[in-house]
Order: structure tokens, then sequence, then C-alpha cells
């Protein structure tokens, strides 16, 4: 790995670690509060402590970094509907399986929206990542409407990890992060809205929000758009299918679930095609990184 990677990955896995942190929280709290009512709630607590804390953020952004950072929230929050109404009419596993497809998904776009060259061994890695996801999550499903919806929400995370590769500049990233949680917050609420709204009415629920608020919400956000402006989208998506590796993990620690040897190998084969890509050669940067503009 090259020296200029090692922060960024390590920030992304990071970033990975807290999304998997989330799974038995959220498993908890969606028994007591409605799916659309904690998304809204999560991300626009994450937008709003976001642009509190840094208020010159978003004016700084250049207009076309801001439009571009709209579209960006508008796609990962309709990701986030959409995988939210397949998810009830489907398995959670199923769901997990689906929606890791954006590691596939991901270089066939980067390919087809910007004629990225894709190498054989990222390709490789590409594969056994979906494997890997493939063992962690499956234990038979059957084609219907949840799963073309989850599908689709493969598709519009792939297409916000490939746009976010492209548009993201370091020294923008609290804006773009602060423009994309609030869009993808409000998004969420006008989803929740015409049912109304039901907050947490326990502490305990208020603290586990505001952790996946902030930790996997604000600095999630903020560290992927960060280290996506220093690595391909391809990269950043095998990296990122470490997040079922660490949902497992956390589930076993503090879900009460028992581990398995299907989970181990799933893990193992996740780990190595992350390792994989990462040792894999390198294009120059201005061919794995070319800038997109709308």
């Amino acid at each position: 790995m090259k020296r200029g990677a090692l922060l960024p990955t390590l920030a992304l896995l990071i970033v990975t670690a807290s999304w998997g942190s989330t799974f038995p929280l959220t498993k908890d709290l969606v028994t007591r509060v409605p799916v659309a009512d904690y998304l809204s709630v999560r991300f626009v607590v994450a937008g709003v402590v976001l642009c509190a804390i840094a208020p010159g953020a978003v004016r700084r952004l250049p207009r076309p970094l801001l439009l571009q950072s709209v579209l960006l929230g508008v796609v990962y929050g309709l990701g986030q509907i959409v995988q939210t109404v397949g998810l009830q009419h489907t398995s959670a596993t199923v769901s997990g399986f689906l929606t890791g497809l954006y590691v596939v998904l991901t270089p066939v776009l980067a390919w087809l929206i910007l004629r990225q060259w894709i190498g054989t061994v990222t390709w490789i890695a590409v594969a056994l990542a979906a494997v890997g996801l493939g063992v962690l999550s499956l234990n038979g499903f059957s084609i219907g409407f949840g799963e073309g919806l989850t599908v689709l929400s493969a598709v519009l995370y792939a297409l916000h990890i490939v746009g976010l590769g492209r548009w993201s500049e370091p020294e923008h990233a609290i804006g773009v992060s602060a423009v994309q949680l609030v869009v993808i917050g409000l998004l969420c609420l006008a989803c929740a809205v015409p049912g109304g709204v039901t907050l947490p009415s326990r502490g305990v629920d208020w603290a586990a929000l505001i952790y996946m608020a902030i930790v996997a919400g604000l600095i999630g956000m903020l560290g992927q758009t960060w280290a996506q402006a220093h690595l391909p989208a391809t990269r950043a998506a095998i990296i990122m299918s470490m997040e079922p590796v660490f949902a497992a993990i956390f589930g076993v620690g503090f879900g009460g679930d028992s581990v398995t040897l299907r989970m181990g190998i799933g893990c193992v084969i996740v780990l190595v095609a992350m390792l994989l890509a990462e040792m894999g050669p390198r294009q120059h940067p201005e061919v794995e990184q070319p800038h997109l503009a709308v």
C-alpha cells in the first residue's frame, strides 16, 4: 500500500467499524421507534450539529460543489429510504447481502460512467468480497418485490460512492458532509412526517440515537467524504465491504449472537478481498481519480 493511501484507508476502516457497531443498537431501537423516524432524527441531528460546529464550511463551498453535495445527499437518502422499504418485504440477512452488492456495482458504474479502467486484481477482490458477503448473509432467498427494491438501493449506494470519490475535495470535506447529512435527514423526515414522528421515550434510547447520529452519522460521513477524496471508488467500496464483518463482531460481543463457522469463513473471505485490493498494483493517480464535473 502506498504511504499516501494508508491514512485514508485506516480512516475508512474506522468509519466502517462505526457503521458495523450500529447494527445491534439499531436492531433494538427500531422495536420502539419506527425506522423512518429513527433515520430522520439521526441524520437531522448529525447535520445540525456539524453545521453548528463549522457554520462557515457550507458557505465556503463553491457553487458547483454545493450542488454536487446536494445531489449526493439525495442519492444516499433515496438509498436509505428504498432499502428501508425493501427491508419490510424481505429478511434482514438477504437485505444485508443484496445491499452489499454495491461492492460489485461500484466498479461497473465507474467503468460505465467514467470509463475508469479496473484491473484484474481488483475484479478478483470484488468477486471475493461478493462471495464473502454471501457466506456471511445468505441462507437461501427468493427474488421478489423487497429484493428488487434492495438491489435498487445497492445501485444508489454505488452511485453515491462513485460520485463522492470524484467530487469530494479534502479541503471541503466538512461542508460536503454537512450538506449531505442535512439533505439525507430532510428526505427521511419527509417519509416520517405523514405518520407523525415518534421520538425515543427512554434515556438509553436517546443515548444510542445520539451515538449513531454523531459517531456513525456525523463522523462517519465526514470520514468517508475525506477518505474518498484520496481513494478510488472501487477500493473504497471493497474496504466498506468490511461493514458486515464488523457488524458480526459487534453482534457477538454486544448483541448476544453466536460465533459460527460460516461467520468465520465469510469474515476471512471479505478480509482477504480487502487486503488483495490494497496490495494489488496501482494505476497512476490521475487515471484512478479523474474529476467529474456537472
